[in-house]
C-alpha cells in the first residue's frame, strides 16, 4: 500500500480516492491569484540600480520564490517593467516602445531616485521622472535601493494586484504611484527621492 497503515493510498485506489476534494472559487479571484503569482519582469536596467536588481534575483534573495526567476528579454512575454536607473532623453522612446509591446495588464516599478525623479542628474539629458514616459505603479526609493527595498516594492505590487486595486489602469493613463518604505538601512531624503526639484 502506498498510503501506509490500514487505509489505501491514492496510488492504490486511483482517482476514486479524490471524489470529495473540490477546489472552488470565483473566477476573478483565481485570475488575480494567477496574475500576482506569475509576474514576469522585463528588465530595463540602465545604471547602478540594475546591479541591485540582479542581486535581488540571485540566490541570496531569490526572487524565484515569487515566480519571478526569469527576467524576460522579450516584452511580449512580460507584464512587469522594472526601470532601474536613470533614463536619458534618447532612451525614453525606447522605454515607451518596450512598454507598449508588453502584455496587458502591465505594471511598472520605478527603482531608485534617478528613475523616480532624475536624482542628482538635474539636466536636459536625463528624464526628470520616468512617470513622464510610462505610468508608474510603485516607486522604490534609494540610491541605489537594495534588493530588500526592491523586493518590498514587488510584494507591495503583488498585494495591490491580489486585491484588484491595479486591475484597471487609472484614469488619464497614470499608475498607482505607491511609494514604499526603504528596507535596506539607507536614509531616505524626501526632497530628492519623492519630489520634483
Amino acid at each position: 500500500m502506498a498510503g501506509g497503515g490500514d487505509h489505501p493510498g491514492v496510488m492504490d485506489v486511483g482517482l476514486e480516492a479524490l471524489n470529495h476534494n473540490i477546489l472552488t472559487g470565483a473566477l476573478e479571484g483565481m485570475v488575480k491569484w494567477a496574475r500576482y503569482q506569475s509576474c514576469f519582469p522585463a528588465t530595463f536596467g540602465l545604471a547602478c540600480c540594475a546591479i541591485e536588481m540582479m542581486g535581488a534575483g540571485a540566490a541570496h534573495y531569490d526572487l524565484s520564490r515569487f515566480g519571478m526567476e526569469v527576467f524576460r528579454a522579450s516584452p511580449r512575454q512580460a507584464d512587469l517593467m522594472i526601470v532601474a536607473g536613470r533614463v536619458s532623453q534618447k532612451m525614453a522612446p525606447v522605454l515607451r516602445q518596450i512598454y507598449d509591446q508588453m502584455a496587458e495588464p502591465k505594471w511598472v516599478i520605478s527603482m531608485g531616485v534617478c528613475a523616480s525623479s532624475g536624482g542628482m542628474f538635474n539636466n536636459y539629458a536625463i528624464v526628470q521622472g520616468v512617470d513622464q514616459v510610462v505610468p508608474v505603479d510603485v516607486y522604490a526609493p534609494g540610491c541605489p535601493p537594495g534588493p530588500q527595498t526592491l523586493m518590498h516594492a514587488i510584494l507591495t505590487l503583488h498585494e495591490k494586484i491580489r486585491t484588484g486595486e491595479l486591475t484597471q489602469r487609472r484614469s488619464g493613463g497614470q499608475g498607482a504611484g505607491i511609494v514604499v518604505d526603504q528596507r535596506d538601512g539607507q536614509t531616505l531624503e524626501v526632497p530628492i527621492a519623492l519630489g520634483r526639484r
